[in-house]
Order: structure tokens, then C-alpha cells, then sequence
């Protein structure tokens, strides 16, 4: 086959350090924005973007040439600098160290989609701790709970 052709649909779940309430509203649309405009620098594309004031969650279809490791790097790296541009009030802002990231099929877009547009009022009754350990749980995936919040 002369062409490669892929289609690797990620769900990546990365909150701020220590799951502080650090996306301000005022801010939260402009991120996400910007935060979509490095996804798409990186040659993949932002299928959902969406969260609440101490979590993100993005639904992304890989580049066939960008390891999650390196895409994970550059948006919260350059994310977070942008963030402290944007006033004195987010001088602190870090993301949490890590991030949760967990393969789709393409039958499970929609609802994803659904999923992260819904986030502010999922969280009304479940925590972003509960809800990432769910996923993990989900997903199969082993940890240490001594370690998770790190």
C-alpha cells in the first residue's frame, strides 16, 4: 500500500495540580480555544474539548507521527504558559504531573462527545477523583491509588 491511513481516536483526561479550581470561567472558553490550536499544530485533530474548573477532557484523533507522550507534553506545556499571560490572577496555574488516556472506537464518539459537552453537570453530583477512577477501572487499567494523585 503506497498511502498509510489511521484512524487512533484518544480520550485524554488531565486535571490542574491538586484538582485546584484554577479555569476561571472568564477564562475557560479562551483555553480550550487555544488548547485546540495546538492539537491541530501537532497535525492531529480535536474531535470535543470540554471540562470544568479543575479538569479537562479532550476526544482526539492522533497524527500518525505524534506519540500521545509528545502531544501530552506540548499542549499542557505551552497551555499553561498561555494561561499566565492572561493576568497576575494565574501566575500559579500548573497542570496536575500525568494524564489518563484511554482508546475509542469509532461507535463511541457520539456519546464521548455527549459526555464531555455535559461535564459542568455530570460534576454536580460526581467528583473529578471518582470519576477519573472510574475510567481507570473502565479501561482496565492497573495503578496504585498512592501514587494517582501525585
Amino acid at each position: 500500500m503506497a498511502t498509510t491511513f489511521t484512524r487512533i481516536l484518544l480520550h485524554v483526561v488531565f486535571s490542574t495540580k491538586n484538582r485546584a479550581n484554577l479555569i476561571a470561567p472568564d477564562l475557560e472558553t479562551r483555553l480550550l480555544h487555544y488548547m485546540s490550536g495546538i492539537v491541530t499544530n501537532l497535525q492531529c485533530h480535536l474531535l470535543a474539548v470540554g471540562g470544568t474548573a479543575n479538569h479537562v477532557h479532550m476526544l482526539i484523533s492522533m497524527a500518525k507521527a505524534v506519540t500521545i507522550v509528545e502531544l501530552m507534553e506540548v499542549v499542557k506545556k505551552e497551555a499553561s504558559k498561555w494561561v499566565k499571560t492572561q493576568g497576575p490572577q494565574f501566575s500559579g496555574f500548573y497542570w496536575q504531573d500525568g494524564y489518563g488516556a484511554f482508546s475509542i472506537g469509532e461507535s463511541g464518539v457520539a456519546a464521548l462527545r455527549a459526555y464531555i459537552e455535559n461535564q459542568k453537570e455530570h460534576h454536580r453530583t460526581v467528583s473529578f477523583e471518582d470519576e477519573f477512577l472510574n475510567f481507570l477501572s473502565k479501561y482496565n487499567v492497573p495503578y496504585d491509588e498512592r501514587y494517582i494523585w501525585r
